[in-house]
């Protein structure tokens, strides 16, 4: 520090000592040199002696005194004494030296001693073109808006050149662009500075960054130049909405997508940057609907599915959604949703009008009036609509979805009364699906049937001297109707015969149809009966029917065997004369006996029960006869007494016995058999034969008129009596509620005899044959009774 401050002190004296000199010297006028820059140490810059009007050799003789002395204390020159050349002691540089001064001067003194004389001196500094101009920022950053205005211009950072004159910066230009040039500005101050003037407007869209270089040029010859790059950052205002690639977008959603899935990503673009280029999007006046279906992504636009879709209640969305940028400004595009139907819903039914009861016998009735309908679309809201086809119901079809049910005919409740109908409806959607709707209809009766009687006619069996209102039988009728249609009551029709007192034989049960005998009947009066029931419903009208009733009287073993020979009244009993040479086997008598009973009741049986001298005499037991057992000896008594037994067959068996009583005689037949060699002769009358034939002739004569007046009696009442087989009725007392049926004669069966008068052995006798009796079966039906009826009331006799 010490040093530093000497140092100091000694070069203020030595400016005092110049300046003290200059004082002196003021009057001297100063040298005045120039060099250019940069030129090499030693350089000449000029000859001070000669400036000075000294000689060389003067100034050498002065030169331990002589130097040169610069006013920045630098050693810019050094004096050469011997030629007393000014030479440059080092390069110079006007630059370094004076800066931005013009003319760069350097001042500077030569002290001559001997005397002592200070000669003042200056050196010019000549600029040479030895720096280029420069920029200090190598990269000069520009950020222009894009909506300046045409002719905006914009300053720059000038470039420096540390030349002057006309080797300083003298120019700038800027690389080829379609946006700017350059304008130079004069500062006042000499130096020049550029600008940037916008000839073309910007578009941040279109070109968000601009990189131009900026010359700067000096006057040198040749001229230097320096550049530096300009970046302009075109700033982005909001001067773009956005936009979508289009102005409406469409798409299909299947009804049943699931919820959360993705729809559609609407995009909209903006040209601008930053934050104005942000987008947001939102639904633009969207309903509740809308809002409550699907969701929206409000940054990257992004459709997705909020809630379920139904296509029968929404079958498309139309949504606005607008586009927002950082500045406010937006756009809108329009999405249209449509969602396509999936065959999700069956088939309904809606019935307007039904009809579950019908009446019969009715054609075309209405049954039901329904429409149908599909919410699906398309194929899936088609619809196919039938019943069954074994049913007898049409459906027709009458306008938009609406069908009728029709009976295709007349029904009968009587074949069916209840239907259950299914109406089908099937739409053609994939996969089909179908609804079904049961109907039952019921048809009501009407009274279109008659009460039927199980068989058109009853043959009804009853033993006869049955107990008073005895059930013989039933008859039933049935009534295809229903309810009081099909309720039947019985009656019985009065007979055609109106003497017929049928009212008190039978009754019948109106309720059930129950038949009743009112009184006992007796076959041997009444063997069958006719009469008509009737079976009548409680519709309205009332409807009827009738069925024919047989009662058919079953005998009885209530009689016992009548014998008709021989006659047992009491008188003489009849005698048979037999002879005494009559072979074994011979003919005696024929007992004939009838059963007023029927069929095996009737059946007799002959049977001998004693005899004066068994083993003479025997009894055929099928036809009474009575025969000569083995031949006759004197040693047989005259006079034998027969008692034969005729016995029916009936259960228990009755019986009646007959006594013969038969006369041995010697000759009896030989004087009344005429030989056959022997010539005919008139037989003479035997007393015995006149009386027999007598006798025969009466009881036969009075057999036929009685058999006359029975069949023209039953000629007579057949008319009135044949539809219901009636006979006589005898009359008698009855209890009130009874009602006596019919009544028949005695004899059950007719007989046919055969009566032969013999000759040849000179004596007339009878001989009575076996009687021929047909049976009647006991389940004949009311024609073969009849027959049998004629049959048993005719009697023939055959004389041979």
């Amino acid at each position: 520090m010490e040093n530093q401050g000497a140092g100091a002190l000694r070069q203020r004296q030595v400016l005092l000592l110049f300046v003290l000199l200059g004082m002196s010297q003021a009057g001297s006028e100063p040298g005045r040199f120039s060099v250019a820059e940069e030129m090499q140490s030693g350089s000449f810059v000029g000859n001070l002696a000669k400036d000075l009007g000294l000689q060389v050799g003067e100034l050498f003789s002065r030169e331990a005194q002589a130097r040169v002395v610069s006013d920045d204390n630098r050693k810019h020159l050094h004096l050469d004494m011997l030629t007393g050349n000014l030479l440059l002691n080092e390069r110079p540089d006007r630059e370094e030296l004076c800066g931005s001064t013009e003319p760069c001067v350097l001042h500077f003194q030569v002290l001559l001693q001997n005397p002592l004389q200070f000669v003042r001196a200056e050196l010019q500094i000549k600029d040479i073109n030895d720096h280029s101009p420069t920029f200090l920022d190598k990269e000069i950053l520009l950020k222009i808006a894009e909506s300046s205005t045409i002719g905006t211009t914009f300053l720059m950072e000038s470039a420096q050149d540390l030349d002057i004159g006309t080797n300083s910066l003298q120019n700038y230009t800027i690389s080829p662009n379609s946006h700017f040039h350059v304008e130079i500005q004069d500062g006042g101050d000499g130096k020049i500075y550029p600008e940037l003037v916008l000839v073309r407007a910007l578009d941040h869209e279109e070109e968000a960054e601009l990189r131009l270089t900026l010359v700067a040029l000096d006057g040198g010859s040749p001229p230097r130049s320096g550049t530096s790059l300009v970046v302009i950052e075109v700033l982005d205002i909001n001067d773009n909405a956005p936009e979508f690639p289009q102005k409406f977008y469409e798409v299909q959603v299947l009804e049943d997508t699931p919820i959360g899935s993705w729809i559609i990503t609407i995009s909209a673009k903006d040209l601008d940057a930053g934050y104005y280029g942000k987008i947001s999007y939102i639904f633009f006046h969207a309903s509740e609907d809308i809002r409550k279906t699907f969701e929206l992504n409000p940054t990257s636009g992004e459709v997705h599915l909020r809630s379920s879709l139904d296509f029968e209640i929404i079958q498309s969305y139309t949504i606005n959604i607008q586009a927002t940028d950082g500045g406010g400004l937006s756009e809108k595009c329009t999405l249209l949703i449509k969602v396509t139907d999936i065959n999700d819903n069956a088939p309904e039914v809606t019935i307007s009008s039904i009809t579950n009861r019908i009446p019969e016998n009715v054609p075309q009735t209405l049954i039901a009036v329904f429409s149908v309908r599909d919410q699906d679309a398309g194929d899936n809201g088609r619809m196919v609509c039938s019943i069954q086809d074994d049913l007898p119901f049409i459906l027709k079809p009458t306008f938009k979805n609406f069908f009728t049910l029709l009976t295709e005919k007349a029904l009968d409740r009587e074949m069916r009364a209840e239907y259950n109908i299914t109406i089908t409806v099937t739409d053609l959607g994939t996969p089909r699906l179908k609804t079904q709707h049961n109907i039952t209809v019921l048809v009501s009766d009407v009274n279109d049937n008659a009460p039927a009687f199980t068989q058109t006619s009853y043959t009804l069996f009853v033993r006869e001297n049955n107990s008073p209102a005895l059930h013989i039988g039933s008859v039933s009728a049935t009534d295809a109707d229903a309810g009081a249609n099909a309720q039947v009551t019985y009656s019985l029709l009065p007979p055609q015969d109106p003497q017929l007192p049928l009212a008190s034989l039978v009754s019948i049960n109106a309720d059930n149809g129950q038949l009743f005998a009112l009184r006992a009947l007796d076959y041997e009066a009444l063997q069958a009966l006719e009469f008509r029931v009737g079976a009548t419903d409680r519709g309205s009208p009332a409807l009827s029917s009738q069925a024919l009733v047989r009662v058919l009287v079953l005998d009885a073993n209530d009689n016992s065997p009548f014998v008709l020979y021989p006659l047992q009244n009491g008188s003489a009993p009849c005698t048979e004369l037999v002879p005494r040479a009559a072979e074994p086997g011979y003919l005696v008598s024929k007992v004939v006996a009838v059963d007023g009973d029927s069929g095996q009741n009737a059946w007799l049986s002959y049977q001998l029960l004693k005899a004066t001298e068994p083993g003479l005499f025997g009894v055929w037991a099928h036809n009474g006869e009575v025969r000569t057992a083995r031949l006759l000896s004197e040693r047989d008594a005259a006079k034998h007494r027969l008692v034969v037994q005729v016995r029916d067959n009936g259960e228990p068996p009755l019986s009646a016995s007959v006594t013969l009583h038969v006369l041995l005689v010697d000759g009896f037949s030989q004087p009344y058999l005429p030989l056959p060699e022997a010539a005919s002769e008139p037989a003479q009358a035997d007393p015995l034969t006149v009386y027999l034939v007598v006798a025969l002739a009466s009881v036969s004569s009075l057999f036929l008129f009685s058999v006359l007046a029975f069949i023209a009696v039953r000629l007579c009442r057949r008319g009135r009596a044949a539809s219901v087989g009636g006979y006589p009725v005898p009359e008698g007392h009855f209890p009130g509620h009874l009602v006596d049926v019919n009544g028949s004669g005695t004899l059950s069966q007719s007989y046919q005899y055969e009566v032969c008068l013999m000759g040849g052995t000179g004596t007339n006798e009878f001989k009575f044959l076996k009687p021929i009796m047909p049976s009647l079966p006991v389940h004949d039906t009311g024609r073969n009774v009849e027959e049998n009826e004629n049959f048993r009331n005719s009697f023939a006799f055959n004389i041979q």
